[in-house]
């Protein structure tokens, strides 16, 4: 990936250091979006340590998780081994830079990019490809730290030019055919131990043919 931080070299050195680097608990907006909805294919577009495939194949999903550091899906795999050996059979970890990965269109009834900073140009292809992997009623949650958010919030990237706001990504998405952007906004998230909220950039979109 050509975007500052989006080395799998330097992420795979930062994963092997031991210890987890995320929470394993689900981001309250993907529980927002997907919580409520009938099982049925998801992707995981930069899925990591695997929070995000593991809690969605233990509601019954069929998860395909995408990521480039080789190290971060052995981390999954382990936590998945230790932690949740029940979802071995739903969820296939694939090894794949998200700037040349190309999933199969219509193939999937959910759809996550969540903290994936990317310059602009990269984003927009890549939350394009992930609109068009999207099946026929199939939903897409685009989630990252808002443009706003070194200023005025806590924690996430400080490079301008790998953030971005929910308006930017409904940018990215006008013109995809069948594609309804649903709602996008910018949203305050606690984080434990700051003064301030993190804000986020939070967009979900719906193929509605």
């Amino acid at each position: 990936m050509s975007a500052p931080g989006m080395d799998a070299a330097a992420w795979d050195a930062r994963y092997a250091a031991g210890g987890r680097v995320w929470t394993p608990q689900p981001n309250l907006w993907a529980v927002e979006a997907f919580g409520d909805l009938t099982p049925g294919t998801a992707l995981d577009l930069g899925t990591g340590e695997g929070r995000h495939a593991l809690w969605l194949a233990g509601l019954g999903w069929d998860v395909t998780a995408v990521d480039f550091s080789a190290e971060a899906l052995r981390t999954a795999r382990a936590v998945q081994g230790a932690d949740a050996p029940g979802t071995t059979a739903h969820i296939e970890w694939v090894h794949a830079d998200l700037l040349t990965y190309t999933p199969a269109a219509g193939s999937q009834d959910a759809v996550l990019l969540m903290y994936i900073h990317l310059l602009a140009p990269d984003r927009r292809a890549l939350v394009r490809s992930a609109a068009r992997a999207l099946a026929p009623g199939g939903t897409l949650l685009v989630v990252g730290h808002d443009l706003t958010n070194p200023a005025e919030g806590t924690g996430g990237p400080s490079d301008a030019t790998v953030l971005f706001t929910a308006h930017d990504v409904a940018a990215d998405l006008a013109g995809e055919p069948g594609i309804e952007v649903r709602l996008a906004q910018r949203r305050p998230r606690t984080v434990e131990g700051a003064v301030r909220p993190a804000l986020d950039a939070v967009v979900v979109a719906v193929r509605t043919t």
